[in-house]
């Protein structure tokens, strides 16, 4: 028989015994599911709840002036160019590059397109030539981009700097070619008839589907095939990439060769809107489009960012620039009132990466 006394252990360690008044261990906090904390965490969540702030803002601010359905259609015109943009630029910016002269390009492939355009029948242009001007703006973005990407990836030269010296030249040629003056007759009226201002069933506008077609497409290549991979892979650290076999460099050029190719789709789509190459008003359109992908959750530092965050975050300066105008605020405040957007954008990025590495 055992002479331990009671409540001890054979080492001696007391024996606390449960009574009924002691509580029992906690039972943890029922977690919420995997899907439904990706959600609450994804970037594109709180974009989507910043661009319905803005919508219910404006709403209660000018109920019935604001988010009619001539608004919904003025909003989407005016966001499916820059929305064209955007999605060149977001590539680029996964990679860790910046682009600067996608306005500037967009207004000499304009201009190219609308000089064969001028001298091959002008306003009453035929078919054939609407669809040659369209190659020579495509075609001007692309290798204009494409010159952009080699400097980059095989010169060495920052894409700040070279971006940079590309907004001026590119806008340089453009007013050497035309005088500092917007051709007259430079655009068809069968291109504005049917592209500009046509629907599709007489219910959505042309650019609107041009624009959703080119996001579609171009968000698949980035989430669906090993072009998207190597996107995501040298900005996340081209060096590791070198390693596993990608030709960084190449990859590079294309990238920009497409950011270029884009903004030529966007001349194209300006011309048919607005009927002019607009050459002074594309100053500030670097500043709207970084703005919506840096918004839409695309990291300035490269490997992070999606089609779709850009896709909100082009609506949310578009509804703000609708809202304000409805609002009666002065032009130049609505570019400043961008300008803080984008600070603002940045700022969060930083805090959110600073969040991610401590956490």
């Amino acid at each position: 028989m055992s002479t331990r006394p009671p409540g001890r252990t054979g080492r001696g360690a007391p024996v606390i015994a449960p009574t009924a008044d002691a509580p029992g261990p906690r039972r943890p906090r029922a977690a919420l599911p995997g899907w439904a904390r990706r959600l609450a965490s994804a970037n594109e969540t709180w974009t989507s709840g910043v661009l319905l702030l803005l919508v219910a803002f404006f709403t209660a601010a000018r109920p019935d002036t604001f988010l009619t359905r001539y608004d919904l259609t003025q909003i989407a015109t005016n966001a499916a160019i820059y929305l064209v943009l955007g999605v060149g630029m977001t590539y680029v910016i996964i990679v860790a590059g910046i682009d600067l002269s996608v306005g500037s390009v967009l207004v000499l492939s304009a201009v190219l397109s609308a000089e064969y355009t001028v001298h091959h029948g002008g306003a009453e242009a035929g078919w054939g030539t609407v669809a040659v001007s369209a190659l020579i703006a495509l075609a001007t973005g692309l290798l204009w981009g494409a010159l952009q990407g080699w400097l980059v990836a095989k010169a060495k030269v920052p894409p700040l700097i070279v971006t940079l010296g590309g907004f001026g030249a590119a806008l340089g040629i453009a007013q050497v070619v035309t005088g500092g003056q917007d051709p007259t007759g430079a655009v068809p009226s069968r291109l504005q008839h049917t592209v500009g201002f046509g629907k599709l069933f007489g219910q959505v506008p042309w650019l609107v589907v041009i624009a959703f077609t080119t996001t579609l497409v171009f968000g698949l290549v980035l989430t669906r095939t090993r072009f998207g991979r190597h996107t995501y892979a040298i900005g996340s650290n081209p060096e590791a990439a070198r390693r596993v076999g990608i030709d960084v460099d190449r990859h590079l050029v294309k990238v920009y060769a497409l950011t270029g190719l884009l903004a030529g789709l966007g001349s194209t789509m300006w011309l048919a809107y607005f009927g002019t190459t607009s050459i002074a008003g594309h100053s500030t359109d670097n500043l709207k489009v970084i703005t919506a992908v840096v918004l839409g959750g695309a990291s300035l530092f490269g490997g992070r960012g999606t089609v779709l965050g850009t896709v909100i975050g082009v609506f949310i300066p578009a509804v703000l620039t609708t809202g304000l105008i409805i609002m009666d605020v002065q032009q130049y405040w609505q570019d400043v009132a961008i300008g803080v957007v984008l600070v603002a954008a940045v700022y969060l990025d930083q805090f959110r990466r600073r969040g991610r590495e401590r956490g």
